[in-house]
């Protein structure tokens, strides 16, 4: 067995050139391997369940020589790809799964049932360009290029990816070539591996947006440090996983989940303040902020698509405004293009950023200012901390949204970070707790805060129409007072109706 520690990178034809310089920049010795043909195949049962189990089965034919290959469920943390891998010869034009050494199988795995049912699903086809380099400590890393195909069921996708795989020595090397690659633009870090994109293919699935963030998955038994690495890594994932749909279907809503994601990285490292020293994170929340910062504009950008969609109530009051429908416009014309959101994707500076949160969380860098108080409370079991915290913050909410008073528009808006903060600790933690009991206590929370992010839509184009002397605008002014007020009072229903459910965590 073998188990795969590569970073996967997804360039564009533009890099492709620049690659062997940059290479040899970095290493000591470069071995340059003769260029490959590879022609695979992927097989599985029609009901898929070698992907249920996040295993792969392949072919692989090249040079007149084919092998068979299992790659076992991993770890994908930011582009770092860690698989256990087992390679056998194959000796028939049909693969033989039950060749395989009867122990690598997850328990009752029907292995006889599953090999009477494969079939191929896809194939890859590619050139493989590969380099050998040696470091100067002495480390060996392969380097390779893939560009070719994946294709299913008649349809096809292109691949043209750069892989780099820890062969001897230190991981800390693997990284600092990354970071050497990531520094040219063009240049990203790959979640996604070719098979994951040819079952996507195969199975007619393309990758959609997150409706919501969810909830981290965690063990009933797990330690904080245990939940830290788990929410960081879950918050890396939801960030790539949006960056890709973006590359797929660009759309705002898209973006939006992109900075739900960065907000609940930033909020990990709040909830886990007792291990982790600002110290650790300082760097890494100084380009959190710049990359949310570069992104402040979208949710202006969605009120302001939804002010002009014939779908919703803005439109037609807008519409007799010729003036305000100007300012609208006029505003959407200064948003970045989709060509923008692309260029800051493959920026040196976002993937930096990924692959120094990756590295952080590989190499468990908050542990370097530990000492023992903090060792001892790395092991204390996360479900007793999320009590703790929970309660601690619905006291609060409590004090800043006392039952007896009546809050006003400005209450809520003033409100709404804190309140998103205290929902982003219940992705971060609730799936400790019981399901439905959650769901029930969130639900008219989660309605509070759909209602604030409404009332922002509302005062932006408050704003928006401020300052005029038009009856037109003074007319939308008016009417947007009363839907406020309408708001408001549906969230003090919801707010009221909140305090008569038990909280799920006592």
């Amino acid at each position: 067995m073998d188990t795969e520690i590569e970073l996967k990178f997804l360039v564009s034809d533009a890099v492709i050139p620049l690659i062997p310089a940059l290479i040899t920049q970095f290493a000591k010795t470069v071995t340059n391997k003769p260029s490959r043909s590879l022609q695979n195949a992927y097989f599985d049962t029609p009901s898929r369940e070698l992907r249920a189990l996040d295993i792969g089965f392949r072919t692989r034919c090249a040079d007149h020589q084919c092998e068979q290959t299992i790659k076992l469920a991993g770890d994908v943390i930011g582009g770092l790809h860690q698989r256990p891998e087992y390679n056998l010869p194959l000796e028939s034009s049909r693969p033989n799964i039950t060749a395989f050494d009867a122990s690598i199988w997850p328990h009752g795995m029907q292995i006889s049932a599953i090999a009477a049912n494969l079939y191929p699903i896809f194939s890859t086809n590619f050139i493989r360009r590969t380099w050998l380099i040696e470091t100067d400590s002495g480390a060996k890393i392969e380097v390779v290029l893939d560009k070719g195909e994946v294709s299913a069921s008649g349809l096809m996708e292109p691949i043209c990816e750069l892989e780099i795989e820890l062969v001897e020595g230190s991981r800390d090397e693997l990284f600092t070539l990354a970071d050497k690659l990531v520094s040219q633009s063009n240049i990203r870090l790959g979640l996604y591996s070719k098979a994951a994109r040819g079952y996507r293919l195969a199975d007619e699935k393309p990758l959609k947006p997150s409706k919501s963030i969810g909830f981290v998955s965690l063990p009933n038994n797990a330690t904080q440090e245990q939940a830290l690495i788990a929410a960081i890594g879950f918050g890396i994932r939801f960030v790539q996983k949006h960056e890709q749909c973006y590359f797929d279907k660009p759309s705002l809503k898209t973006l939006k989940r992109v900075t739900d994601g960065i907000s609940l990285i930033r909020h990990t490292f709040w909830l886990f303040d007792d291990i982790v020293d600002k110290s650790t994170t300082e760097l890494l929340r100084t380009e959190l902020k710049w990359l949310l910062s570069e992104l402040a504009w979208v949710e202006n950008a969605i009120q302001l698509k939804t002010y002009t969609s014939k779908r919703h109530a803005y439109y037609k009051k807008i519409n007799s405004a010729p003036e305000l429908t100007q300012v609208i416009n006029d505003l959407k014309e200064l948003q970045p293009s989709i060509d923008d959101i692309n260029r800051l994707f493959h920026s040196a500076r976002y993937n930096r950023l990924l692959l120094s949160l990756t590295t952080w969380l590989v190499d468990k860098q908050w542990r370097r200012s530990w000492g023992q108080v903090q060792f001892q409370a790395a092991e204390q079991p996360v479900a007793e901390i999320a009590n703790r915290l929970f309660e601690k913050d619905w006291q609060d909410l409590h004090q800043l949204l006392p039952e007896q008073k009546t809050l006003t528009v400005k209450d809520y808006l003033d409100l709404r970070m804190r309140l998103e903060n205290s929902l982003l600790s219940g992705n971060c933690l609730g799936s400790l707790f019981e399901k439905d009991e959650r769901s029930e206590f969130r639900i008219p929370w989660l309605d509070i805060s759909h209602g604030m992010y409404e009332l922002s839509t509302l005062e932006y184009l408050k704003q928006l129409c401020a300052g005029q002397d038009d009856e037109e605008l003074a007319k939308i002014q008016s009417w947007l007072e009363r839907k406020s007020e309408f708001l408001v009072d549906a969230m003090e229903q919801s707010r009221l109706a909140s305090y008569k459910i038990s909280p799920y965590w006592q």
